[in-house]
């Protein structure tokens, strides 16, 4: 059997699949005229809220700036609070601050990692009660709530949805990684759409890696219209009108400020990229699940790791694998595992620290480990391994065969006794 520590061949962790189409629809607007946001940003719009089964989209150059607008639009104000999970990425948590925010930290689901709803109600009680940290004033108006679907295996957002509705507040989905992906309760209900009105606003990315993209970019989709109305007017300047309506020669060439708005339109280059990734959304997705089923099918019996769930009431978007180390099995830690596994030409990921073990979190808003002790916990366990469209078989083979290679390599001797 091939060693793979030695081999020269690499798997990379993602390889965007870009073809024919894509290369033909940005030609198609380079030779145009017309660079910026203009007519392939209204169709990807028109498309993509299609795709979803939403009512309104609007294309942004990040889900970070979806994420921001979104916020924005529904209100929120310096020292109101937002329910978010530790267990995401920077971007979640840092919109809030944007606008002088304070982002109240829930834990995880151990087997899921996506926000604990239970948790959620203990830390509202607490900080009624005064027993938050320092950050968090106990008479403080929690405004809202922004649920993360962990590498694209949604939450039950009808229970989030009520949690909030008791609560009085909005809800905003982070669904960066939740595209396309749907969620019902029982086997004999219809499928919910992430995007179908499951939130006040429902933001998608677009990014390099992710499950479509544009290199950069982001959706912001609401079944609300004048959510829909303030967004477009915040990503671009707080402008009456872009520049595609004054130069195209159906509009005034006039415009008026009217908010100080930001800079986050999408442009036709980037929106061109989308349709393409767009018209074929689903067949990519189909792929990732299959190389999910093989992943979980071959390394089902290594019984150092614990694969991700699957849920026969989900449409995944797999957009991530991510495995975890049964620490108590093994030899090395988390962190010598990915070293071991970098050695032998196997791209990785981890998703992700959790916010209150970053320094800024910890240090500003006086959060401990032993605050959100399932995230704590589970991090220091996570590896993501490769998944995208296109991989093929020997890359697939060659994932499954190093991690389990390693796991045999530093099995812990006592386990690996009472396994004989």
């Amino acid at each position: 059997m091939e060693n793979p520590t030695v081999t020269s061949a690499k798997v990379p962790f993602f390889r965007p699949q870009i073809g024919d189409a894509e290369i033909r629809e940005v030609l198609d607007t380079l030779q145009s005229g017309w660079l910026t946001t203009g007519p392939r940003v209204k169709r990807f719009e028109i498309e993509f809220a299609a795709a979803v089964r939403g009512a309104h989209a609007v294309a942004v150059n990040s889900c970070t700036a979806a994420l921001h607008l979104a916020v924005e639009a529904l209100g929120l104000k310096p020292e109101e609070i937002v329910v978010i999970p530790t267990m995401t990425f920077a971007a979640t948590a840092e919109v809030i601050r944007y606008l002088g925010a304070l982002p109240l930290l829930v834990d995880c689901d151990a087997t899921t990692q996506n926000m604990d709803l239970e948790d959620v109600e203990r830390k509202i009680a607490a900080l009624r009660a005064g027993r938050l940290p320092r950050a968090f004033p106990k008479d403080a108006r929690v405004a809202g709530v922004i649920p993360v679907h962990v590498g694209g295996l949604l939450m039950d957002i009808t229970a989030v949805r009520a949690q909030a509705a008791r609560n009085g507040w909005w809800v905003v989905e982070d669904a960066a990684h939740a595209f396309p992906a749907a969620w019902r309760r029982e086997a004999d209900e219809p499928w919910q759409y992430c995007g179908s009105g499951s939130a006040d606003v429902t933001c998608f990315s677009f990014y390099a890696n992710k499950t479509i993209t544009t290199g950069e970019g982001g959706m912001a989709v609401t079944e609300r219209p004048e959510l829909a109305e303030r967004m477009r007017l915040m990503s671009l300047h707080g402008l009456s009108q872009d520049a595609w309506e004054r130069y195209s020669g159906g509009h005034s060439w006039d415009y008026r400020i009217m908010a100080p708005g930001y800079k986050y339109n999408m442009t036709d280059i980037a929106a061109a990229i989308g349709i393409a990734q767009l018209a074929r959304a689903e067949a990519m997705r189909v792929q990732r699940e299959r190389i999910a089923d093989r992943y979980r099918e071959s390394m089902q019996s290594i019984e150092e790791i614990e694969l991700p769930p699957a849920d026969s009431n989900r449409i995944h978007s797999w957009h991530l694998f991510p495995i975890r180390l049964r620490l108590e099995r093994l030899r090395i830690d988390r962190n010598a595992f990915l070293d071991e596994l970098r050695a032998a030409g196997i791209g990785f990921s981890v998703h992700w620290r959790p916010l209150h073990l970053h320094p800024y979190y910890r240090d500003s808003f006086g959060w401990s480990p032993d605050d959100l002790p399932n995230a704590t916990a589970v991090w220091e366990r996570l590896v993501s391994l490769p998944l995208f469209p296109g991989m093929r078989d020997e890359e697939i083979l060659r994932v499954v065969r190093s991690v389990s290679e390693l796991c045999a390599k530093h099995r812990r001797i006592a386990v690996a006794a009472e396994r004989a």
